[in-house]
């Protein structure tokens, strides 16, 4: 095993990312001051764009990290058949799924059934295309819809919680099958859209705008949570809001075959913006 993937094995991940959130949702104000203070000195962050522009106006520390932004700040493609980045991020592997396999790095890949939680699931995405974006701590940390969608299932996968940086990525593998995630299924005009959500360490919470917190408290094991279809009954339009990280992680978006096909000058290791086109709906699709 990678040392680093060892040294991660051996912490106690889950109660850490606990504590996280505790601190980071603390609203005493010598304490999100603090804490708000040294991230914008450590990341240099810029504020130019979020809608509460003064930092030690937010009541905790993850309500400066989830800011939200000025509603110019993140254009939709032109093209009504644009797919929208979901998030700000770094764009790690991306492309067509060989069977039911993802690529998470040179030589090592994932099965699109471990990682939605189920073989039916993962079924329409044979063949289908996938990107897989990291945010990072300077990102913006809200998640939006790359299509117009109806949400269809909302399931919550236990697992570890891996750090999921690049030498994390590289270092150990079926990474984001093995970390808690959550699973979003969506039915859209172009077809079925799977937009995963993966915890990883330090990440104190994930949450949607349909169902709020999902996590904390975190799962190692035990079954998946699906929430019930009559109860998951959201539309929402792509660039909509769906969800946010409490510090940061990745996201992973799935479509079906025939879909869409990516941008030609996408490349790995590149930023990108949430809104920005990653790639066009194919015609008929």
């Amino acid at each position: 095993m990678h040392p680093f993937a060892l040294l991660q094995q051996l912490l106690p991940t889950r109660l850490l990312s606990r504590l996280m959130h505790s601190i980071a949702s603390s609203r005493y104000r010598p304490l999100k001051n603090l804490l708000i203070r040294a991230f914008m000195k450590l990341f240099r962050i810029d504020l130019s764009e979020a809608v509460m522009r003064d930092p030690l106006a937010y009541e905790s520390f993850n309500a400066f990290f989830t800011r939200a932004l000025k509603p110019a700040a993140r254009p939709l493609p032109e093209d009504p058949a644009g797919v929208a980045s979901p998030v700000d991020g770094t764009l790690g592997q991306f492309g067509e799924l060989e069977r039911d396999r993802l690529l998470q790095a040179k030589g090592m890949t994932y099965s699109a059934a471990e990682l939605l939680g189920d073989a039916d699931a993962a079924a329409p995405f044979l063949g289908g295309r996938f990107a897989t974006i990291y945010l990072a701590p300077t990102n913006y940390h809200r998640v939006h819809m790359p299509l117009t969608g109806t949400l269809r299932q909302t399931r919550y996968v236990p697992g570890r919680l891996f750090g999921v940086n690049p030498m994390s990525v590289r270092g150990i593998s079926r990474l984001f099958t093995r970390n808690e995630r959550l699973v979003c299924l969506f039915d859209t005009a172009a077809g079925p859209m799977a937009v995963v959500l993966v915890g990883a360490f330090c990440v104190g919470g994930m949450e949607t705008v349909w169902s709020g917190t999902v996590t904390p408290p975190h799962r190692r094991s035990g079954g998946v949570t699906d929430w019930p279809v009559e109860n998951t009954a959201t539309r929402l339009g792509r660039g909509d809001e769906m969800g946010r990280f409490n510090l940061g992680s990745t996201v992973i978006l799935l479509l079906g075959a025939g879909a869409a096909d990516w941008a030609s000058h996408l490349k790995p290791d590149a930023p990108v913006r949430m809104g920005q086109s990653l790639g066009h709906l194919t015609p008929g699709a």
